[in-house]
Order: C-alpha cells, then sequence, then structure tokens
C-alpha cells in the first residue's frame, strides 16, 4: 500500500484531484451510494431545479459495467498520462495557467453538453487535455498498439477511431479534440504564429491560489513550434523531434 501511496503522491498536483475524482465518483454511482441519476448533466434539473452540482459531477462520473469498463479504464489511463505530461511539461510550474486551460475547456464542454443534452463530459474534458499536449509536441513520435508509429499531432484522431471501433461513438472525443483546438487556437496559434491579439489570459486570482514556481512573463514553458522562414530553411536550422520518452503504448507501465 505503500508503494501505491508514494506513486499518488507523486501525481502533479492538478492531475492528482482529477484522476482521484475520476475513479471516486464512478465508485460511489457504482455502489450505489448516490443514485447515477444524480450525477448526471441534466438541463431541465440544473436550470429549473438549481442542481448546480451537476457539471462537476458529470465531468467526473462514467457508467463502469461490463461494456464499458474498457473504455473508461482506457480514458482514465489517457488523463493520467497526458494530464500529468502537460502539467509537468508546458505548463511546469505553472499552475494557475493549467487551472485555466481546464476551467476554459471545462465552460466549453458544458455549455455544448447542455446545448446538446449530453449527459456525461468525462471524455470531451480528457480529450481536450490530450489534444493540447499533441499539439504542443506535434512533431513527437508516439506508438499505438500494434507497433504503429506516428507524429502526435494525429494521435487525438487516431484515438478517436480506436474509441469508435471499442465505444461506437465519436461526438465526446469530437467535441473534446474541438475545444482542445479553440483553446490552442487561442492561446498559442492565433497570438504567437499569426500576429493576433491574445485573447485568453489567467486570471490574477487563479496565480493569488496557484502562485508560480518559476520566473517570466508568458507563463508558458514550450510555444508551440511555427514554420521556419525560407531563409531560416535555407540556413539550416536545426529541426528534429522532440523525445518525449516514447510516447505511449497501452499497457505500458
Amino acid at each position: 500500500m505503500s508503494d501505491i501511496g508514494d506513486w499518488f503522491k507523486n501525481i502533479p498536483f492538478i492531475t492528482r484531484y482529477w484522476f482521484a475524482g475520476s475513479v471516486a465518483v464512478p465508485l460511489i454511482g457504482k455502489l450505489g451510494l448516490i443514485s447515477p441519476i444524480y450525477l448526471v448533466l441534466w438541463p431541465e434539473a440544473f436550470f429549473h431545479k438549481f442542481q448546480i452540482w451537476r457539471p462537476i459531477s458529470a465531468t467526473l462520473y462514467f457508467p463502469v459495467g461490463p461494456g464499458t469498463g474498457f473504455l473508461y479504464l482506457v480514458n482514465l489511463y489517457f488523463l493520467y498520462q497526458y494530464s500529468s505530461r502537460l502539467e509537468t511539461g508546458a505548463f511546469d510550474g505553472r499552475t494557475a495557467d493549467y487551472m485555466f486551460m481546464l476551467l476554459f475547456n471545462w465552460i466549453c464542454i458544458v455549455i455544448t453538453g447542455l446545448m446538446m443534452d449530453m449527459q456525461l463530459l468525462m471524455i470531451p474534458l480528457i480529450m481536450s487535455v490530450l489534444y493540447v499536449w499533441a499539439q504542443l509536441n506535434r512533431d513527437t513520435i508516439v506508438s499505438f498498439w500494434f507497433g504503429t508509429r506516428f507524429k502526435a499531432c494525429y494521435l487525438p484522431w487516431v484515438i478517436l477511431g480506436f474509441n469508435y471501433i471499442i465505444g461506437g461513438s465519436i461526438v465526446n472525443e469530437l467535441i473534446g479534440n474541438l475545444v482542445g483546438h479553440l483553446y490552442f487556437f487561442l492561446m498559442f496559434k492565433y497570438p504567437m504564429d499569426l500576429g493576433g491579439r491574445s485573447f485568453l489570459s489567467t486570471p490574477q486570482f487563479l496565480y493569488q491560489i496557484f502562485p508560480n514556481r518559476r520566473g517570466g512573463v508568458s507563463g508558458f514553458g514550450v510555444p508551440p513550434s511555427r514554420r521556419p522562414l525560407p531563409q531560416e530553411q535555407a540556413g539550416g536550422g536545426g529541426g528534429g523531434r522532440h523525445n518525449w520518452g516514447q510516447g505511449f503504448r497501452l499497457g505500458d507501465d
């Protein structure tokens, strides 16, 4: 048990509590301690009965059963892997900025869920985080099942197809990818690559709750790569792959 405790304590701060909630809430529903009907996103109950906890519980809850257990475990793995990598990579020492990204993505997903009558929001939020990681590490070579290898920028779409095979739907994954793209475009692509204004910035109160552990101005450790100018290409400039381990392979420790 001490090994499990040490492992849990070593999970990055935000990821640790997100992961714990994503285990605890489905377990509560599975054991019948709280009826799952009170955990899903139900617009009528949210707007007319003021059950304001539903957007949060619907983000953490997943109905675990014989037909959904594998899909749940796979997405729990994605949560742990890619939230940890973002929190210790591009957002290293920037807990407030990472929390803002999660809040922005979550609010967009909740609004979409209320409009589209989506009851479960776990997979869209996980996929939005995975999408951001894939774009910030787009040239990293990742490994998937059966030895397939490809650039990280394709990973969200490969997983979309993979979850369709094992789960039968792509709506959750597609919404997650679109929300992740919206955040990445507004925070990184448009202001940094296209020279536009910055539409997103972390609120000051989050910095007061989660003070930065490093100096700097931008709040991010790894900006997205941009296309080199012709004269830079002629000059040779070093490119190459990022080496973030060997990507991931389902089943690895």
